[in-house]
């Protein structure tokens, strides 16, 4: 998923794609663990996708309530 999709979506949206995510890094894992993953690279794309989305979400938290 790329910053510019992310961007698009609502802070909603984005907790819930974020919780997604980890719930896939966490699955991938465990079979990774056990050997049944062969394209391992995904691990790092998931970790990426859930600093981009935190990232993201942490912004849009920052604009919507502004420093005093």
């Amino acid at each position: 998923m790329t910053s510019k999709e992310i961007r698009e979506l609502a802070p909603a949206e984005i907790s819930t794609k974020l919780r997604e995510v980890r719930e896939q890094l966490i699955q991938l894992k465990l079979r990774k663990q056990t050997g049944q993953v062969e394209k391992t690279h995904e691990l790092r794309t998931l970790r990426k996708d859930i600093a981009r989305l935190e990232t993201i979400l942490t912004e849009k938290k920052a604009k919507a309530s502004p420093a005093a």
